[in-house]
């Protein structure tokens, strides 16, 4: 029988929350080391940090892929399993969990199958230039070897927070950015392996965040042990999984696409400096919005838990708290990137032509921040809620209706700054039209006593 602590439809709303989604927000940002430390090691390498730096930015769309397929599963079974929790049916919440991870290793392992052959021709079409290809390749023929580690890793570790073990589900990125942290400079200066080093230094560091993942689900501690039976594939389970699973992977991919698009665009009109200004800023998004996504993440399972339930009252107790949580984060951060972006870009790069061309940028590109977030936790209370339809159509919306074009047109009007007005747009746009949706088709039925449309 579920412990009481782990079950979400009793005590405190906001208390249920945060004991999950403190430990996932700060799994998130740890993750995001991973590569984040790289970029920080290689843009200050003595000589062609510069160069480097931008190699590294052009294999973020190749990375973006990856994570996709490891979204798919684990933001696809994580919620259906917390779903199935509440509901009392913990069969069910196992075969889910077994399926989602015969999928992630069948996705391990297809990847770079598909991807290795074809690695020069990809990062060419990324935006790669004679000066930048070798470094990006370097990085991710390594990394995409690794990638089994990083899909089973990324992907199973939600499943660890759905069943309430959200400090347990933290240490599983801890442990790999400890052993990240270690390496990388061991391997990038010591050893003098440069970009090759960090690549092996993630590597490493994913396999064993894989490794403890594995080994708690299968251990006694979790409430829903995993068992081989529960991989054999089961058809039902894999299209519930990938249906719920796709927003994750469509935000993904579609980053991906606007990646590509603003490489290649900037890379015409501002040339490798632009690329890396772009790295710059790519990465410093990511630690803001895996921020928003930790907490969020952090929100699904007691969210889908009380849903199960039938708990309408505390369901929309949940969505107020996710989106004030979020609205109040985002006005933080849009507050930093106006008032100290120079000091943020020096980070990763203290070249004066970097900052010159980084500090409008990156102004442009965070105006809209706050918007963005109410994207962001709107989509995960749809997905969090089983309605991952309305999720997909704004990922598709703001990354590939408007944005990607967007770029290419106001580009072509305003040059370099054009791409990142493009981003501000679709942020906005995008933001205020997902959050009134989440508002009128989830929130007020609930709020009202009512299902809303679509209900699982």
């Amino acid at each position: 029988m579920t412990p009481v602590q782990n079950d979400f439809s009793q005590g405190s709303v906001a208390r249920n929350i945060l004991s999950i989604a403190v430990p996932m927000t700060v799994a998130q940002v740890v993750n995001i080391l991973y590569s984040l430390v790289d970029r920080m090691y290689i843009g200050h390498v003595p000589g062609v940090g510069h160069t480097s730096l931008t190699g590294m930015g052009l294999t973020l769309p190749l990375i973006s892929i990856v994570l996709a397929f490891a979204n798919l599963g684990g933001m696809g079974g994580s919620p259906l399993c917390s779903i199935y929790r509440g509901k009392g049916e913990e069969g069910l919440a196992s075969a889910v969990m077994g399926n989602t991870l015969s999928l992630l290793l069948f996705f391990g392992f297809a990847i770079p199958l598909v991807t290795i052959p074809f690695l020069d021709p990809i990062l060419v079409a990324f935006g790669a230039s004679d000066a930048t290809l070798p470094y990006a390749k370097d990085y991710s023929f390594i990394y995409l070897l690794g990638t089994p580690f990083v899909t089973v890793g990324l992907g199973m570790n939600p499943f660890i927070n759905s069943q309430g073990f959200g400090n347990k589900g933290m240490l599983t990125v801890m442990l790999g950015a400890v052993v990240n942290l270690v390496l990388d400079p061991i391997l990038i200066y010591g050893l003098n392996l440069g970009v090759r080093g960090a690549a092996i230094a993630t590597i490493i560091a994913q396999a064993c965040s894989a490794v403890w993942v594995l080994s708690f689900l299968t251990g006694k501690k979790s409430l829903l042990p995993l068992r081989p039976c529960h991989l054999r594939p089961r058809w039902d389970h894999l299209r519930r999984i990938i249906t719920l699973g796709l927003s994750g992977f469509f935000t993904s991919i579609t980053n991906s696409l606007v990646q590509i698009v603003c490489n290649k665009v900037l890379h015409i009109y501002g040339g490798d400096l632009y690329v890396g200004v772009m790295t710059i800023i790519n990465s410093l998004r990511e630690v803001t919005f895996m921020l928003i996504q930790g907490f969020s993440s952090g929100v699904q399972p007691v969210l889908g838990y009380n849903y199960g339930a039938g708990e309408k009252r505390r369901v929309c107790a949940c969505i107020r708290f996710a989106v004030g949580v979020t609205v109040g984060y985002a006005a933080l951060i849009w507050l930093l990137n106006m008032t100290i972006p120079g000091l943020l870009i020096r980070i990763f790069n203290n070249n004066p032509d970097m900052l010159q061309a980084g500090v409008p940028a990156l102004r442009v590109y965070f105006s809209m921040f706050v918007f963005m977030a109410l994207m962001i936790s709107s989509q995960s209370i749809f997905v969090g809620l089983g309605q991952a339809k309305k999720s997909i159509f704004f990922s598709i919306l703001r990354k590939a209706v408007i944005n990607a074009p967007l770029t290419v047109l106001l580009a072509f009007l305003w040059g370099v700054n054009g791409v990142f007005v493009a981003e501000a747009v679709s942020q906005f746009v995008c933001g205020f039209l997902c959050f009134f949706t989440m508002y009128r088709t989830v929130y007020r039925p609930l709020s009202h006593g009512h299902n809303f449309a679509g209900a699982v």
